[in-house]
């Protein structure tokens, strides 16, 4: 298998993280986990320390000053750049995105993709339980977001993925604005400008059985208007040849 790290971030996973990275190792051996904690108040940075303590490839970096998902992966990014890893991985931490799919990412990064999706929405994916109207929405800005970016990938913000260390250094992530799911979004964006190949591989998401969901009407905000913004913005060029 490719030298892989997971850039993990976690904001108060302390019911999840322990069994959460100990099923990635299991899942993945020689992989190695870098834990992003946003000083989490119910002690999940401890938690990750004590797995740092007793796994070698386990590292942890807790942020006093900084919160968001981007955010957190702009810094994960920045920490294993120069790094000898041939892929990074990402996903969450709450058990929504099976651990044993992290191999069949990384095996299709090896055979020539830049970025690898783990797919809801391609063919095989799937939602196994979430309400009608929590799928629709998912439904809807994936959609919408297609159409604004002009991006072709199914699942524009599944956090589930695995790049390859070139393809980061071509997207520039430290550049990418937005602090929540927007991030993803154009990550994918900026990788199709890149020209690189983008991959999906389909995943079954399931809903967090512990702790509670960081997803709220404050981010969902965000990454319609960012969105809507880039969308604008790439027309108008279109328009005028700029």
């Amino acid at each position: 298998m490719a030298r892989s790290i997971l850039v993990l971030p976690t904001y108060n996973e302390a019911e999840n993280i322990r069994r959460f990275v100990e099923s990635v190792l299991e899942s993945a051996p020689g992989i190695h986990v870098l834990v992003i904690d946003d000083d989490s108040p119910d002690g999940t940075g401890t938690i990750a320390d004590e797995l740092s303590a007793t796994h070698q490839g386990v590292r942890v970096i807790h942020r006093k000053h900084e919160r968001g998902l981007g955010s957190a992966y702009r810094t994960g990014f920045r920490m294993v750049h120069g790094e000898p890893y041939d892929v990074v991985v990402t996903m969450d931490a709450d058990f929504s995105h099976d651990p044993r799919e992290i191999p069949h990412l990384i095996r299709l990064v090896e055979s020539g993709n830049d970025v690898v999706i783990g797919s809801r929405y391609c063919p095989g994916g799937q939602i196994a339980d979430w309400p009608w109207h929590r799928r629709a929405l998912s439904m809807w800005a994936n959609r919408f977001t297609r159409a604004m970016l002009g991006v072709r990938a199914s699942d524009c913000t599944s956090g589930y993925r695995a790049y390859s260390a070139s393809a980061l250094d071509h997207i520039e992530t430290e550049n990418v604005p937005g602090d929540g799911y927007v991030f993803l979004s154009q990550i994918v964006y900026r990788a199709g400008k890149a020209g690189l190949s983008i991959a999906e591989h389909p995943i079954t998401f399931k809903d967090r059985e512990l702790g509670q969901s960081k997803m709220n009407w404050k981010v969902i905000s965000e990454s319609m208007l960012l969105v809507t913004v880039i969308g604008i913005k790439r027309r108008l060029s279109k328009l005028t040849g700029r």
